[in-house]
Formats: structure tokens, sequence, C-alpha cells
């Protein structure tokens, strides 16, 4: 699977682009603020319909436009054009040339895994970046596990609407909570296998990254102990004090342990960064054993964050991506580029929102 063109019309900082890509590494540089990274947030943003920034669709025009358009070729196991438009009045996506009704009919068509500055929250930030990274994961692999988080979020929100009313109506509130019960158990069980498979897989990341310093160990820690019907009734005398829903997969907690401690209370800012990164590694790991081949991997400026002993560890990741033919887009600036990679690598110029080759 690779990205073959990107299309774009204002942008971020981009008032048009067109650029084809191939399969390989496409090592981005520049200087800060040229745009090296609005091109891996667009990328992104095709494949999840989201910016992994954490913004919304207006910071994405570009200054004094009304929208954005963002389009692509995407070459996988067939090959696949996707258009994306987006103003204050106005939205809308198409797959080969049909307007997309279902999400479930679109996202899968390209699979992408980012690094970035902002997966350290993962480890040091709230639980609930944690339990996205989950549910992305689920999302890229199973394909009825977003219709079923789209459930549940519907259950939730309605159900605290009516806990927010001085008397709510008994009927209604119990059946959101049937729905919110018959969502949930599905997302916890989901949850619960997933864990164990990716664990793993992030215990040997880390090591590779870390030269064996220490032991990592992820658990998952559901809000729900046993019978999520039975423990949300017994939890409405806080849901009377509260008023919302206090219980629930919107209150798991996924713990990261080092030396069975937690990461983000006891670790250093060196061992946070590459058990954020070894997360990540993971997730692209296991996403290539669910499909046989590697996602398209966005690495923003990381590189240059570590010292050669832990960018050693990710260079397998890399490479194992070259062999399979996928694809890998990386952001430096001149000075702080991986020189391991020369041999391989295929570079662009980002200047104040252009992108030239060599």
């Amino acid at each position: 699977m690779h990205l073959a063109h990107l299309r774009l019309r204002d942008f971020r900082n981009y008032p048009r682009l067109d650029v084809d890509f191939a399969p390989g590494f496409h090592l981005l540089l520049g200087d800060n603020a040229q745009g090296k990274t609005n091109i891996l947030e667009a990328i992104y943003l095709i494949a999840t319909l989201r910016s992994f920034r954490g913004v919304g669709g207006a910071q994405m025009v570009r200054h004094g436009q009304k929208g954005y358009f963002v389009g692509s070729h995407i070459i996988g196991q067939g090959e696949h054009d996707t258009k994306m438009y987006w103003s204050v009045r106005e939205r809308s996506l198409s797959l080969d040339g049909r307007p997309v009704r279902k999400l479930t009919d679109y996202l899968g068509v390209l699979r992408t895994v980012v690094f970035c500055t902002e997966d350290l929250l993962l480890v040091k930030g709230p639980g609930r970046g944690r339990r996205r990274f989950l549910d992305l994961l689920l999302t890229q692999t199973y394909p009825g596990y977003l219709p079923l988080l789209q459930r549940y979020t519907r259950a939730l929100r309605s159900r605290n609407a009516l806990l927010k009313q001085a008397a709510a109506d008994p009927r209604a509130l119990e059946g959101f909570s049937r729905e919110l019960v018959s969502a949930g158990q599905e997302i916890t069980r989901l949850r619960r296998e997933l864990v164990p498979r990716l664990s793993p897989l992030a215990r040997l990341a880390y090591r590779r990254i870390s030269n064996d310093a220490e032991e990592l160990r992820i658990e998952y820690a559901p809000s729900v102990r046993q019978d999520f019907a039975v423990e949300l009734a017994q939890s409405q005398p806080r849901e009377r004090t509260c008023r919302m829903t206090v219980i629930g997969p919107h209150r798991d907690e996924v713990q990261l342990l080092l030396k069975d401690r937690s990461a983000a209370e006891f670790g250093s800012e060196g061992q946070k960064r590459t058990l954020a990164i070894a997360l990540k590694m993971a997730q692209a790991e296991y996403l290539t054993g669910i499909h046989g081949s590697p996602p398209v991997l966005l690495i923003d400026d990381v590189m240059g964050e570590l010292d050669a002993k832990r960018r050693g560890g990710l260079l397998p990741l890399l490479e194992r991506a070259h062999h399979a033919h996928g694809q890998v887009f990386m952001t430096a600036t001149e000075e702080n580029w991986p020189r391991e990679l020369a041999g391989q690598v295929q570079r662009w110029t980002v200047k104040a929102g252009a992108l030239e080759r060599g």
C-alpha cells in the first residue's frame, strides 16, 4: 500500500500542490514553519479523517480562504481515488467518484501510523489519549468496531443529557442504559483481547530502542470489573451527584509500567519518549501482521530527538517497510536527519508551502 499522488488546495500554507510519490523513503527537508508537517498531516487526514495535531477543520484552511481540498490516489490491493473538501458551510468526502455514505466503507483505504512529538501524551497525558490509541487500532483492524463505538458514544451523550435534567424520564434512562451496556460490553471485550496481543510487540520495540534497559508491561484496566449492568445500577447515587455516567469504557485506563512502576509518574523524559515510540512501533507491527502489508509510516522530526542508540532501535522497522515495498515519510531539518538512511532516501525540499524534488 502506498500514496501515489497527493493534491492539496488551500490546505495550511499550501495554495496548491500536486505531487507523485513512489514507494520507499521520502525525506522532507526544510527549516521550521515551511510546511513539512503539513504534508504528513494531510496524509494522516486522508487515512483517518482527523488531524494528529488535535485540531478541527477551520485550523487547516489556508489563511484568508473559505475551505480546503485534499485529494489522493492510493495503490494497494486495488487503486482508489479520494477527495475531501471542508468549509464552514460545506463538507464532502468521496471515494472513487462516489459520495461516502458510511465511514466503514472508507476507513482502511489508506492505513497510516504517525510518530510525532504529541505521542508523548500517550504516556504523560490523561487516559483519553490511551483509549483513543486502542480505539484507532481496533478501527484499523476490526470493521465492526467503529459503528460499535459510535453506538456507545450516542447512548452515552443521550444518557448524560438526561442525567443533567432535574427529573430524568426513568424509561428513557433505562433505554439508553441498555444500549450503553450492550455496546460497552463488546468494546471492553475487544479492548481486553487487543492489549495482550499488542503488549509483546511494544515490549520488544521498547527493548530494542532502550537496549534492554527496563522491562515494559502494558495492562488494561477497565472501569467495569465484572457486570456492567449491575455496576451501572449501583453507580446511580454517584450519577445523581455528578450528573453524568461515571463508569463504562469511556473511563477505562491503559497502564504503562516500567519495572512495575507507572511510567508517567516515575519514568524519565527519555524513558517516556522511548515508550511513546515503542507504542507506535507496536501499532505498525500489529497492522502489518493483520493486513500482510505495512502501513504508511509518518515520522515527524522524531529521529532528531533520539540519540544514535535509540535511532538504531527504530531502524529495523523502517528497513522492514523498505523490504516490503512500503512507504515512509519523514520530516527533518538539514542538521538532524538520520544519515543512516542516506542510501535509500528520496529527498524533497520544503520551502514556504512548496515541495521540490532533490
